[in-house]
């Protein structure tokens, strides 16, 4: 089974990743980590505190010689702020010493007061570090050696934004588009959004948003393109790979709706316009698109739609698999809420922490990370095996028997 942990703090003195159940021989490398963690920090509207950190992979163990062993994968980040910090959030200072830094404000919309009710910590500060959003950058670097594996197999995920408060895109625009392009287009945005216009409207909205010291949430989308089909089940609810992929998406900070394919449009079409037709080819070529000699060379039965996004019964059906996220605003915002002192129960401004004014392009490079170890989830489980040569014996099997289906 493939699983991960994630450990620290926001201003602590790292972020760790334990990844268990990646198999042997997988080539990875701390570039390619170190490019999907510096993706994660950009974007129009991010804050002060991506002018501090530099994330960096440090890979512990689990790897030799540039490929990984079958055994845990360990990840170190190192915070940089950890040295503005210190006397704060050092694991040994004596108690009592953090009351010039307590936090008794609660932020609406954050962890922060109901956390303290959990956990009994009048504290705050011990509630929002760990909540805090600075904890995707563990699963970034996680999900970019999930990311590894599935290309071993011609599967790559790919992300975009599509809205920022309001301006954008619709789903209708992107949909029947080829995602590999949509990607090429928003990893030269500044709001990574694959369409330049909406990328001016976009940044002119966050703009707009930073004077008036408020913030804005959006929309994103994720795609997997190459996934054969057949990963995931229908025999059990906690199989269905759209139930596990809505659950990692709704598991990032900030994200309150999932999507897959059409989504919500769905329930305004009739059925003879919502469901995808099912075609079938005699001939076969090789595929120079993604997949090369895996799928989708092997694919005969297909779709000249893709409204499903990909997944039909819980299972992958040979076609992309498309999803889409809805971000709210960032709830630390610079004119800050009311909220109520948990200590004197009086009424004041809730405090201010660091923040961005838009997070959104950060959040769809997170969701990549999430989809893609979920996938890869699902693909080790269908296709079995401790290394991936066993592996790829496997999946060449499993398609042998597709192509003959």
């Amino acid at each position: 089974m493939l699983r991960y942990l994630t450990s620290g703090e926001s201003h602590g003195k790292l972020l760790i990743a334990v990844v268990e159940g990646m198999p042997s021989g997988l080539a990875v490398s701390s570039s390619a980590i170190d490019h999907d963690l510096a993706r994660r920090q950009s974007g129009w509207g991010r804050g002060g505190r991506m002018k501090i950190e530099k994330d960096r992979v440090e890979i512990t163990s689990g790897v030799r010689w540039g490929k990984t062993l079958g055994s845990p994968i360990g990840l170190i980040i190192k915070n940089l702020d950890w040295e503005n910090w210190k006397d704060v959030m050092t694991p040994g200072l004596p108690a009592g010493a953090v009351e010039k830094r307590a936090v008794t404000r609660p932020r609406p919309g954050h962890a922060d007061l109901t956390g303290g009710l959990k956990y009994d910590t009048h504290d705050l500060r011990n509630i929002l570090e760990r909540s805090s959003a600075r904890e995707t950058a563990a699963r970034v670097a996680a999900g970019a050696i999930a990311k590894r594996l599935l290309e071993e197999f011609g599967i790559k995920v790919f992300s975009w934004v599509t809205q920022i408060g309001g301006v954008g895109l619709d789903p209708t625009d992107t949909i029947s588009k080829d995602p590999a392009t949509l990607f090429e287009m928003a990893e030269t945005s500044e709001t990574r959004c694959p369409d330049r216009a909406a990328t001016n409207r976009m940044k002119e909205r966050i703009d707009e948003a930073k004077r008036e010291g408020d913030s804005l949430g959006g929309v994103f989308e994720v795609a997997v393109v190459g996934a054969p089909p057949g990963l995931g089940s229908h025999v059990q609810w906690d199989r269905k790979l759209d139930g596990r992929l809505a659950g990692a998406l709704m598991s990032i900070q900030a994200i309150k709706g999932v999507e897959v394919g059409v989504g919500f449009l769905a329930g305004r079409l009739p059925g003879s316009k919502a469901h995808d037709e099912i075609f079938y080819k005699e001939t076969l070529k090789k595929s120079s698109k993604a997949g090369g000699d895996f799928w989708p060379a092997a694919r005969r039965f297909y779709r000249k739609t893709n409204n499903a996004g990909g997944i039909e019964g819980g299972m992958t059906n040979g076609e992309a698999v498309i999803l889409r996220a809805v971000m709210k605003p960032i709830p630390t915002l610079y004119k800050p809420l009311r909220s109520v002192d948990i200590k004197t129960k009086k009424p004041f401004k809730a405090s201010v922490e660091r923040s961005d004014v838009c997070a959104v392009p950060a959040a769809s490079v997170v969701a990549e990370a999430a989809v893609a170890f979920e996938v890869a989830g699902a693909f080790l489980e269908k296709m079995g095996g401790d290394s991936v040569r066993e592996i790829a014996r496997n999946y060449r099997g499993y398609l042998e028997q597709v192509r003959k289906f």
